[in-house]
């Protein structure tokens, strides 16, 4: 999955940008914010409600980026826990697990980019700013009073990824109709190079 957010956006950052996965839900030591120029929170098989041990501790290291100013980017699970952590709220829709292209507006630009996710931002926080969404799924992209920014969609899936993550998920997370329904849209064109210029400038920035 790191490998996929790297891919995506490291053509927009300079050539020497450095990347370093953490893999907190797998016992990795959780890093100092002064250590590094900004972070990515990508996706998880978790939920905000959910309890596992590091959850707590990832609370508070958002809290402490927030505080320093630290560049943040949010994606799918990240979207969610930064809206949950900076007073907003998450939980999973009544329309059951969407998946496959999607049509998202930010900022009024409009593009299709992947979904793979049940649980939506519910709350914007107080302190932050609603710039985008898709028609089923409106608190979509969230921009905050510090360098963060995060999505619902995952600009960092590929139409390949999702065709092999259908095939892996169907008869688990995905019934047979949900994954049949998704196949026949994965081969959509996506165009979420439209939004990278803005993530990357995030970073840039900061």
């Amino acid at each position: 999955m790191g490998r996929l957010v790297q891919n995506w956006i490291a053509p927009h950052l300079p050539a020497d940008t450095a990347f370093e996965r953490i893999d907190i839900a797998q016992g990795a030591e959780f890093p100092q914010v002064a250590d590094y120029d900004g972070f990515i929170l990508p996706g998880s098989e978790y939920g905000v409600y959910d309890n596992p041990p590091w959850m707590a501790e990832l609370i508070d290291m958002l809290l402490r980026i927030r505080s320093a100013r630290v560049p943040l980017l949010g994606i799918c699970f990240g979207h969610q826990m930064m809206a949950h952590t900076f007073g907003g709220e998450a939980a999973k829709a009544d329309l059951g697990m969407c998946v496959g292209p999607r049509c998202w507006t930010v900022e009024g630009t409009t593009f299709y980019a992947q979904v793979l996710h049940q649980d939506q931002v519910s709350k914007v926080p107080p302190e932050a700013r609603l710039i985008g969404g898709a028609e089923y799924c409106k608190n979509g992209v969230i921009e905050y009073d510090f360098p963060a920014l995060s999505m619902q969609f995952h600009p960092e899936y590929t139409s390949q990824f999702m065709i092999d993550a259908v095939e892996v998920l169907e008869g688990t997370a995905l019934d047979t109709q949900t994954a049949a329904t998704a196949r026949q849209t994965l081969q959509r064109t996506l165009h979420t190079d439209v939004f990278v210029k803005k993530a990357a400038r995030l970073f840039l920035r900061g």
